[in-house]
């Protein structure tokens, strides 16, 4: 062999050596320059699905609207072709599940201060009474003053019966952690919380961001949670008649080892709700195995979106939600495709399509709390949203990392389809607004393994861009190269926990 043969084979050696070694330490695969003819027509079958689903004929995909039916009739003749049967296994409504929602504007309210047992007057512009319920109502409550509550660990006898004076201190960007209290001090037991705004946000602020339009699972009863605000002011006011001042209230509960103050002030909160009822649906369907009994894996997609969301003057009427989430939906029917093509699989496989993930994962919660099987049947949930972000050959990422028992599964299974898997959590900042914290709330082992997170800037430019606009439309070219490898790992990690044998069933 001459010394120019010998180079040449050296090189060819040590390339393939380094390729061994990529693939077993699970780096991604090594991709042609140009996708091959499946790839192309995996793509062309997702922009298909997202140009139906997203065009002006659909009006937006809202819930209780034609967009609905219109949604729901073709995702049904869709699944029914591929070859899925019900999965509802209820013969009363066989494909789609009801939902009933709840819709709820603020309709008034009313606060009447006591101090020392004497009416005291608080103008309506300096206080706001909201409810969660139809109709809510406190009546002569005591006022228990728990400065922040940062670390609340009160017990249900010191909450009981008393409305918890909590003191706000942050800037408005801040206020879901404020939220946050206010929910803790009411599951301890507290009859409502009377958030003073000793900080940045403003009433007016707080009554603009708060007076819109919730939404809830129906239920039959009347009541709900309480929350009031109050201006810093008007709260002053009020404790000059106790003989405590706020300013010195607020100074204690900075010291180590404040406990709350009870206040010589009582006060009586009413708030009510104008009701609107919302009929709407999941679709749900399956691909029976051979041993059911042995549990089931879950796909899941929501097909909903916001409708009709601008005015004229506005050009653009509509928000289509082509990206969020045509492309998740298109993505879950192209693996049902898939699934349905080949050897019939250990478990129960259930597609499911939620409706009203954007008024707050309430499809998902209803699949939860009246599933078609017992939950703890469910080996793996996993949920596809907002898929066509990225490009071909991206990394994968884990929203959910560490937080169910799936992660060692999923990265064998990379590992054996050569994609790469980000590490770290850092994806795990975007867990709570997808439909699979839902099931973890209900103990269903839920994630998302996408390429969309796979280079989080890559999410965050959707986020602070085209997210919840009318412009994530089909007006700019979609990027399906991250969505069609999401469809052939989605597929090949359903097939592994559908295996009972390599995944055995939940222990209870």
């Amino acid at each position: 062999m001459n010394r120019g043969k010998a180079r040449l084979a050296i090189r060819a050696a040590l390339k393939g050596a380094m390729l061994t070694l990529a693939l077993a330490a699970g780096a991604g695969p090594v991709l042609s320059a140009a996708p091959s003819k499946a790839d192309r027509e995996l793509e062309e079958r997702l922009r298909a699905h997202i140009q139906v689903l997203a065009s002006d004929e659909f009006e937006g995909r809202e819930p209780g609207t034609e967009g609905e039916a219109k949604t729901l009739r073709y995702l049904g003749k869709e699944w029914f072709n591929i070859g899925l049967v019900s999965g509802t296994n209820d013969p009363g409504h066989e494909w789609f599940a009801p939902v009933t929602l709840i819709a709820r504007e603020p309709a008034g309210y009313a606060a009447q201060f006591l101090v020392k047992g004497r009416r005291f007057a608080v103008a309506k512009d300096q206080v706001l009474v909201l409810t969660s319920g139809k109709r809510s109502l406190v009546r002569e409550a005591p006022l228990l003053f728990v400065g922040k509550a940062s670390s609340p660990e009160f017990t249900r006898n010191e909450l009981a019966g008393r409305v918890a004076v909590l003191l706000d201190g942050v800037a408005p960007e801040d206020s879901p952690e404020v939220s946050a209290r206010q929910n803790q001090l009411l599951a301890q037991g507290a009859s409502a919380v009377l958030t003073v705004l000793d900080g940045q946000r403003s009433l007016e602020q707080v009554s603009a961001r708060r007076q819109r339009t919730g939404y809830a699972l129906s239920q039959e009863t009347l009541g709900g949670d309480l929350e009031a605000f109050i201006t810093r002011d008007a709260m002053a006011a009020l404790m000059k008649g106790t003989g405590r001042t706020l300013a010195d209230l607020s100074n204690a509960a900075t010291q180590p080892g404040f406990v709350p103050v009870p206040l010589d002030l009582s006060v009586t909160l009413e708030a009510t709700t104008q009701e609107t009822t919302i009929r709407t649906h999941n679709l749900i369907g399956k691909l029976p195995g051979r041993r059911p009994e042995s549990g089931a894996v879950l796909l899941l997609a929501h097909w909903d979106h916001f409708g009709i969301c601008a005015e004229p003057p506005a050009e653009d009427l509509i928000c289509n939600g082509a990206i969020d989430n045509a492309s998740g939906v298109a993505a879950l029917t192209e693996v049902a495709r898939r699934l349905a093509r080949g050897p019939q699989m250990d478990r129960d496989v259930y597609f499911l399509a939620t409706t009203a993930e954007e008024l707050g994962l309430i499809g998902a919660h209803a699949f939860a709390e009246n599933p078609p099987l017992p939950p703890d049947q469910i080996v793996a949930a996993f949920n596809i949203d907002s898929v066509a972000i990225a490009p071909r050959g991206s990394p994968f990422a884990i929203v959910g990392r560490g937080m169910t028992p799936l992660d060692t599964q999923i990265a064998e299974v990379a590992r054996a389809e050569r994609m790469t898997l980000v590490p770290g959590s850092e994806a795990n900042e975007f867990v709570k607004r997808q439909d699979g914290w839902a099931l973890l709330q209900h103990d269903i082992p839920a994630v998302m393994v996408t390429t969309a997170y796979g280079k989080i800037d890559r999410m965050r430019a959707f986020f602070d861009g085209d997210y919840h606009r009318p412009s994530d439309d089909l007006s700019h070219p979609l990027e399906l190269g991250g969505a069609a490898d999401d469809v052939r790992m989605l597929t090949a990690l359903t097939r592994r926990f559908a295996d009972a044998r390599r995944v055995p069933a939940k222990t209870k």
